[in-house]
């Protein structure tokens, strides 16, 4: 079946498995004009008489369409547990979606979300970011020293994840995993972010570890640089 309009889809869909529902939003890449030939739809729906909320995956209309149900409180709570853990994926969905129903609420639950992400995520505790260099040191010493090439991919790929999460988390910043990874960077620094990949691409192409160790001294240079000695976890 071949696609039709996404915003019409959107709407069909929600009025089909949905129609008594106080509110919908669709979100996602189709909505920021990033959509692919992949992409699907991110529906989220408001239903007041709903007990818990829920993710359901369809294929209608040409799309694969992810629905992101909630009731009136369940939607906060994923707000504040996504705001917790850095990565506000409900918050940013419901912010940049387009409006599909409304019985009064979606304005005030856009609100809501828009606030989260200005406000950005919590400050890291000096504590939390000792713990954070200390695992950073860990990982880039098993880097350094390592000589087998399967071995160093997955240790760079934990690198990665570990020092964009610590630029990003000093800096107050959301942060994100897999493609969010990279674009939670650019929309912090696009600089730093081209500098990242430049330096993991060129150990992924060339085994050339230089430009990684040095732009992780360089962050690390700041709090005090690597850590290991005195280190210390539930003493």
């Amino acid at each position: 079946m071949n696609r039709i309009d996404p915003y019409r889809a959107a709407e069909l869909f929600t009025s089909n498995h949905f129609p008594n529902c106080h509110g919908a939003l669709l979100a996602g890449s189709v909505v920021r004009g990033e959509g692919t030939e992949t992409s699907d739809l991110d529906i989220v729906i408001v239903d007041g008489n709903l007990q818990s909320a829920y993710r359901e995956s369809f294929i209608e209309f040409g799309w694969n369409i992810e629905v992101f149900v909630h009731n009136l409180s369940s939607y906060k709570d994923f707000f504040k547990s996504d705001c917790e853990r850095a990565r506000p994926s409900l918050p940013k969905m419901v912010s940049e979606g387009i409006v599909l129903k409304d019985s009064g609420i979606m304005e005030a639950i856009k609100q809501e979300a828009k606030d989260l992400l200005v406000r950005g995520p919590e400050e890291w505790a000096a504590e939390t970011i000792r713990m954070k260099r200390y695992f950073i040191t860990d990982a880039l010493d098993d880097f350094l020293g390592c000589s087998v090439r399967a071995e160093e991919i997955f240790i760079a790929n934990t690198l990665a994840e570990l020092v964009s999460e610590f630029v990003l988390r000093t800096n107050r910043r959301w942060i994100g995993s897999s493609k969010w990874l990279i674009r939670s960077l650019r929309n912090y620094d696009e600089k730093f972010a081209d500098l990242f990949v430049d330096s993991f691409d060129i150990f992924y192409k060339t085994g050339d570890k230089n430009r990684i160790i040095v732009m992780v001294d360089d962050i690390l240079q700041p709090f005090g640089g690597r850590l290991f000695q005195g280190f210390s976890l539930g003493k």
